[in-house]
């Protein structure tokens, strides 16, 4: 079963029968008697299978004339899961809508990104995900709508600009004819499940949507251990830092922590201060790559957790994820920085350089002062001022240099293999670092890393070998890097220790 298009449909009603909340974002479930489409484990009464159809969207779903179900809201599920394993031109493509590109630069943006023709476009996600690009975008203006309407105090106008309608009319006419109500019935639905509470100017509090189990304890630690001076700040429960949004500065907070198998969707609280609004569903979105949200941590977990050398750690830290990243090319500086030196060098070095090229912003957030330094800025620097060999700093110039002008994407439109070879081709840049890049900025689930010295030492610790084993692993070899690499993996400090250390 998969979610470009050619649905199973036997398949899909035995889900549902099921209430398989394993499926919910993979494919929705069209009622005809009903006029309603809902998710797989809606707990409503099953369908007769003649009254059904199945869409891989819920794009799909509304462009067929049905409405969302009130009782399941099957808008509010992760995203399938097979758009980051295949990578082909309709999962990029979700991508770059659910990060507004389309609201900011129109349907002919997004297929420049993708590399076809507007029409082109338009034939082939109509035939992978039931809808052309417009009506995606459409369908997650409302989700973005629904969520700002029930969890903030927003006045309804400025929730119709936030959520990036062009009018207020076109915002009344979207959410009634997808949820069958009103705006202002939505937000007193909203408010008796108590939801909603008072916010300041700017901030929007929401909840991300994420596949159980999710080890949200141990990606907090990854991303601790990893945090750069004046751009994030990490302590017990809770990981903050700043974004570089299109139409302005922002914060983000995510409260993590273990989420058990058993619920299908679970919750990650985030807290967002956006300068500017209509930044909110660009926001949420890069931070859900950065959770790995899409991530169907039960089809990895099978395949890892049967492996004679990866089982006992995939079954001591089931849903483990891969931090993915809110900036594509921040993730790829930091990781020239990082080359040949500690993980606490490269800290030291990333916040010195944020210090002296990094701009200043208000944060309510102790500790968060700067946005990390741009490519445009970085690539005028001169290699010689920077903190580090001068090999090094001129690869870090170069590649910025390559990102401010376009000949290196890594907003997750652009083909993989091609972002690979063009990161190859720039001096400096080795396969370890255009497969980290893939697989931290490009969401790309199946990258091992060889030469990398931690992983051979825990691989050899535990009798295996990087010559044999990782094909074992395929496509899922990114999460059993991140297995090898858990066991070394400090526990998240303390406030006032992260701070000596820092």
């Amino acid at each position: 079963m998969t979610p470009t298009g050619h649905l199973d449909a036997e398949a899909c009603y035995r889900a549902v029968k099921s209430r398989d909340r394993r499926f919910d974002g993979v494919f929705y479930t069209a009622v005809r008697t009903t006029g309603i489409y809902c998710r797989p484990s809606c707990p409503a009464r099953t369908p007769a299978s003649g009254n059904v159809s199945f869409h891989p969207t819920a794009a799909s779903a509304q462009s067929a004339g049905y409405r969302a179900c009130k009782r399941c809201l099957p808008d509010a599920t992760p995203g399938s899961p097979e758009w980051d394993v295949a990578a082909d031109v309709a999962g990029r493509a979700m991508r770059l809508i659910a990060d507004g590109l389309v609201d900011r630069e129109g349907v002919g943006g997004l297929a420049e990104r993708v590399g076809y023709t507007p029409r082109h476009l338009g034939r082939l996600l109509s035939q992978e995900l039931g809808a052309a690009p417009l009506a995606l975008a459409r369908a997650r203006r409302a989700q973005t709508a629904r969520v700002l309407i029930e969890t903030t105090d927003l006045p309804l106008t400025d929730v119709a600009f936030a959520a990036g309608f062009a009018s207020v009319r076109q915002f009344n006419e979207t959410v009634r004819e997808v949820y069958d109500a009103s705006p202002s019935q939505l937000r007193g639905r909203g408010r008796s499940r108590s939801t909603a509470t008072a916010r300041t100017s700017g901030a929007v509090t929401m909840r991300l949507a994420v596949r159980t189990p999710f080890a949200g304890r141990r990606l907090l630690d990854f991303l601790a251990f990893h945090v750069v001076p004046g751009v994030e700040v990490a302590e017990p429960g809770s990981y903050a830092r700043t974004l570089d949004l299109p139409h302005g500065p922002g914060t983000v907070r995510l409260h993590l922590a273990d989420l058990p198998a058993g619920g299908g969707t679970g919750f990650v609280a985030a807290e967002f201060w956006l300068h500017d609004l209509r930044d909110t569903a660009a926001a949420s979105e890069r931070v859900r790559r950065l959770l790995d949200a899409d991530c169907d941590p039960t089809a990895v977990d099978a395949q890892l957790g049967g492996d004679p050398l990866l089982g006992p750690l995939v079954q001591a830290t089931p849903g483990l994820r891969v931090p993915g990243q809110v900036d594509g090319a921040e993730t790829a500086v930091r990781t020239v920085i990082g080359q040949q030196v500690s993980v606490a060098g490269a800290r030291t070095v990333a916040g010195r350089m944020v210090a002296e090229h990094g701009r200043t912003v208000e944060s309510p957030v102790p500790g968060l002062t700067h946005l990390f330094p741009d490519a445009a800025t970085l690539a005028v620097v001169d290699p010689v001022s920077l903190p580090m060999p001068r090999a090094r700093g001129r690869a870090l110039v170069a590649l910025a240099g390559a990102l401010a002008d376009g000949s290196v994407v890594l907003d997750r439109g652009p083909d993989r293999d091609d972002v690979r070879r063009a990161l190859l081709a720039l001096p400096g840049i080795g396969p370890w670092t255009a497969d980290y890049v893939a697989m931290r900025a490009l969401g790309h689930p199946d990258v091992f890393l060889p030469t990398d010295l931690a992983v051979r030492r825990v691989l050899t610790e535990l009798g295996g070998s990087v010559e044999s084993d990782p094909e074992r692993w395929r496509p899922w070899r990114s999460y059993a890097l991140m297995h090898l690499w858990n066991t070394l993996m400090p526990d998240t400090p303390e406030p006032t220790r992260s701070v000596k250390e820092n």
